[in-house]
């Protein structure tokens, strides 16, 4: 079975359980974000153009990370979110608050 929102097929059983009718039904989630490949390969082309216009010959994963956050956030708070718990290694909840504050400036 596919998403109906994003095509995936990568969906997730959250429930399961028998109808009257002697059916089962199961209640899905898909965990993709709607978020097309054309956004992402825009991002990476703004987070290119960024990087060029430094003119360095090498930067830091630190630059790329600051502007992957930046360009994130365009794309929607989730994804925002999401980046910045693994790019900023998150631990506590307070983290999560932290930059959800960020994310609607």
């Amino acid at each position: 079975m596919k998403c109906p929102y994003c095509g995936s097929e990568n969906l997730k059983t959250l429930e399961t359980r028998d109808s009257p009718d002697n059916t089962v039904r199961r209640r899905r989630e898909c965990e993709k974000r709607p978020v097309t490949m054309e956004q992402i390969h825009e991002l990476a082309d703004h987070v290119r153009q960024d990087l060029m216009t430094l003119g360095k010959e090498e930067v830091t994963s630190q630059e790329v990370g600051d502007l992957v956050m930046k360009y994130s956030k365009e794309l929607g708070r989730i994804s925002y979110v999401r980046f910045a718990s693994v790019y900023r290694s998150f631990e506590e909840p307070q983290d999560f608050e932290r930059v959800l504050k960020e994310a609607k400036t």
